[in-house]
C-alpha cells in the first residue's frame, strides 16, 4: 500500500554524486529515495532523515522537519541541495525523477 503523498512547500533540487540533478517534491520521494538509492546507508544524517520522513508520511512528524533532516543527509552524502521556485514542481514526474 503506499503511504498517502506529503508534499514540501518548496520543492528541493539535489545534485546527485553523478552530477545530474534530481528534484524531490515530497516526503514520499525523498523516503524513496532513501531506501532505494541512497549511496551512503549509514551515517546521523541517513538515519535521521529516514525516521523523519517515515514520520511525516504518518503525520506525526511536520513535514518541514522530514525535509530538513533529508537536507542534512544530502549534506552528510556531500551532495548540493538548493529550494525550487513553485513552477518548476510540474515539470518533474513521479518520485521526483525529470520527465524526458
Amino acid at each position: 500500500m503506499r503511504l498517502p503523498e506529503v508534499l514540501w512547500a518548496v520543492p528541493l533540487s539535489v545534485r546527485l554524486q553523478s552530477g545530474t540533478n534530481r528534484l524531490f517534491a515530497s516526503v514520499y520521494d525523498a523516503l524513496d529515495f532513501l531506501e532505494h538509492e541512497w549511496p551512503i546507508r549509514h551515517g546521523q544524517g541517513y538515519e535521521r532523515a529516514v525516521t523523519t520522513c517515515r514520520g511525516a508520511l504518518n503525520r506525526s512528524v511536520p513535514s518541514a522537519v522530514a525535509r530538513e533532516a533529508f537536507i542534512g543527509a544530502c549534506m552528510e552524502a556531500n551532495m548540493q541541495t538548493s529550494g525550487v521556485a513553485a513552477h518548476y514542481h510540474a515539470r518533474s514526474g513521479p518520485h521526483g525523477k525529470p520527465l524526458a
